[in-house]
């Protein structure tokens, strides 16, 4: 496998929407097209890559941030900030993406639709929504957002909210930051499984995990998580909640940011190699067995090794697996297949 023959990749977490409603919120349709500046993804780089589609994150950045990147004093962003408006603008821009693209790039619901795409060489999206802040906790707007296409939520990002809060701690650290799930946040879960909506458990800190665990009759996934056990972020998988994963069927896909990866915990994506994402998905392997590992690369969200760059360098990872001896089989399971099984047992076929 050359960088010139690129594998189709489907990959478990983006962030694109937000990079292009923060910086792009003109023109999202042109950029994406063309380029994306100081970004992971676009149109061009995707075919390069051979990025066939994945799951795209709707997420609400905190007020500071938007603050921060839009130029804004935080009065000015707080006094915009509507967590159902950013939600819907974000899920508004991948339409415009798909009308736009002339049947390259399609909204998928299921996994024939998936399928299809792979097929026919279109770009696969689904929406994910990355901590359920445009959620209320009578889960009013569940339905309406599951019309819009949604077929995946992680509950929490770092911050609390109605359901519960996230984990977040310092490095190095455990997944034990705080309190579990609200009722809300556990009535949530059984929403989902009813509606066969995939639950992400990536940013459930330990006890909310363990109740998911427990109240679940889903697959565990975790769109975009590593193993604790070689790099000890606190938001990284323990051997037991990976053992749980795999005694749920479940999935992990691999992060390719470098905080995740390295046992240091350091962000620098020059000094980082391809071999260390390699690591985490040999480790993940034995312990969850080759069907429940694939990709989860959190593009547009992290600090990626400068060997990858962006989604363009999909292949050089695909060689470098191959270099460890990963075979053609394996690879494709870690590419898109092993995806499309925990996506048919999340929502059926």
């Amino acid at each position: 496998m050359t960088p010139s023959s690129p594998a189709p990749v489907f990959d478990g977490h983006n962030d694109l929407l937000l990079k292009l409603w923060l910086e792009h919120a003109d023109e999202p349709v042109s950029a994406f097209y063309t380029r994306v500046e100081n970004g992971h993804l676009d149109f061009p780089r995707m075919r390069r890559g051979g990025f066939c589609g994945g799951l795209f994150a709707v997420f609400i950045p905190p007020v500071s941030y938007i603050a921060q990147v839009r130029n804004q004093s935080e009065a000015q962003a707080q006094a915009a900030f509507d967590p159902v408006a950013i939600t819907e603008a974000q899920i508004a821009i991948l339409y415009r993406l798909e009308q736009a693209s002339q049947g390259q790039l399609r909204i998928c619901r299921t996994v024939n639709e998936i399928e299809q795409c792979r097929r026919n060489r279109q770009i696969a999206a689904v929406l994910h929504i990355e901590g359920a802040g445009a959620l209320d906790a009578g889960l009013a707007r569940l339905d309406h957002f599951y019309a819009l296409g949604v077929r995946s939520i992680g509950p929490f990002w770092n911050l609390p909210n109605a359901f519960g809060e996230g984990v977040n701690g310092p490095f190095p650290g455990t997944p034990d930051t705080g309190a579990g799930m609200t009722p809300a946040g556990l009535a949530l879960i059984a929403a989902c499984n009813r509606r066969r909506i995939m639950i992400d458990v990536s940013h459930m800190n330990e006890k909310a995990f363990w109740q998911t665990a427990e109240l679940s009759r889903a697959p565990l996934v975790a769109t975009h998580s590593n193993a604790h056990a070689l790099c000890p972020q606190p938001r990284n998988l323990t051997d037991a909640q990976l053992a749980a994963i795999a005694q749920s069927d479940g999935f992990v896909g691999v992060n390719f940011g470098t905080a995740f990866l390295r046992a240091d915990g350091k962000r620098d994506s020059a000094t980082t190699p391809l071999t260390e994402i390699v690591k985490h998905i040999e480790y993940l392997i034995a312990r969850l067995g080759e069907d429940r590992v694939g990709f989860g690369s959190d593009f547009d969200g992290v600090n990626v090794p400068a060997p990858l760059g962006d989604v363009g360098g999909l292949p050089l990872l695909m060689q470098a697996l191959s270099q460890a001896g990963f075979e053609e089989p394996l690879l494709e399971k870690l590419a898109w297949r092993n995806w499309r099984r925990t996506l048919a047992a999340s929502w059926g076929e």
